[in-house]
């Protein structure tokens, strides 16, 4: 997301407030304006707390309690964008809430608007990233098992953080985030670039699902559907109906210019809700898709949840659903309860 776009939305939209609540013309639509903007602010607050907490409990199963395999890298990398974004948003939303309803104005600090710019910018990025690894592991199956290195998940994880990191500290640079320094010829180029790679990513993202959900359906070899591939889709789908509309906001804003002063009601705040609930969102699908079995829902604990969500192989997952075998601890109480 670009520096200019956050610093002029993110900064309470305090003159567009204050705007509407002087305008006594305009009372019914300011008090509309208002309530809007504090219900969507209230809930950006729940859902980001609540979200944090769910990524939290990914991070902590995926980083230490379960072994890791290739795709198991990038879902603990998306849980730490999303952790991380919803963090940011937390404590901006925090903010706005201070001065909606306490009137008590604090500037948010250029940290958060960058650590958004920079969290939004790496979750499309892994995601991404998922999409045409899953992709080439259906089109070069032989190559994907046989030449991938273990190490090409973290490799590429890593990547992708430097250079989200790096193009989000320099636009923020540029556009006076950092250092209380500006310079607009820069900020709008590194505006153009950041647009650029979000609607690569964005095109990519698109490319290889569909390629992907062809090969499965319409191939002339029949690929079996394991969890991993509906938890992939699943996540797509709730990033391009949620998370998506935050950067074609920004894109609109940048090609518009002020478009959102054309009305007097904007419509960031709920733009701003939707992302929150895509971060929020990711580990719900985790733990609902490793929680179905056999078109119903079993309840167990929420690491073998996150491990069936996971799980790329068609023949263990028939194993763990006749004999239990993949879960030995389980098996060991059922037999003595027998």
């Amino acid at each position: 997301m670009s520096g200019d776009f956050l610093s002029k939305n993110l900064s309470i939209s305090d003159s567009k407030i204050s705007y509407t609540v002087l305008n006594e013309s305009n009372y019914t639509e300011t008090s509309y304006c208002i309530i809007k903007i504090q219900a969507m602010i209230v809930l950006s607050i729940i859902i980001s707390l609540v979200g944090m907490g769910l990524n939290a409990m990914v991070l902590w199963f995926l980083g230490i309690r379960i072994h890791r395999n290739a795709f198991s890298v990038y879902i603990l990398n998306l849980a730490m964008a999303d952790f991380l974004f919803l963090c940011s948003q937390f404590v901006v939303c925090l903010l706005i809430a201070n001065y909606i309803f306490y009137s008590i104005f604090i500037e948010i600090p250029s940290f958060f608007l960058i650590a958004s710019i920079f969290a939004y910018l790496s979750g499309l990025s892994i995601l991404s990233a998922i999409s045409i690894e899953r992709c080439l592991s259906v089109i070069w199956p032989i190559w994907y098992r046989c030449k991938r290195s273990r190490r090409t998940s973290a490799i590429t994880c890593f990547v992708l953080w430097a250079m989200s990191l790096l193009l989000a500290l320099l636009e923020g640079k540029a556009c006076g985030l950092l250092l209380n320094s500006s310079d607009l010829y820069w900020c709008e180029t590194f505006d153009v670039i950041t647009n650029v790679c979000s609607v690569i990513l964005f095109v990519v993202l698109c490319g290889s699902s569909l390629t992907l959900l062809v090969r499965i359906f319409c191939g002339s070899q029949r690929i079996p559907v394991t969890r991993l591939y509906v938890t992939i889709a699943l996540t797509v789908l709730v990033f391009l109906i949620f998370g998506l509309p935050f950067g074609i906001y920004e894109l609109l804003y940048q090609w518009i210019g002020d478009f959102h002063y054309v009305k007097i009601c904007d419509f960031f705040p709920e733009i701003q809700f939707l992302s929150c609930v895509n971060s929020f969102a990711n580990p719900i699908i985790y733990f609902i898709v490793g929680s179905i079995r056999h078109r119903r829902f079993r309840r167990k604990t929420l690491k073998l949840l996150l491990q069936r969500a996971i799980q790329d192989n068609p023949e263990e997952e028939e194993c763990g659903d006749n004999n239990s075998s993949e879960y030995p601890d389980e098996l060991e109480r059922v037999q003595s309860n027998s």
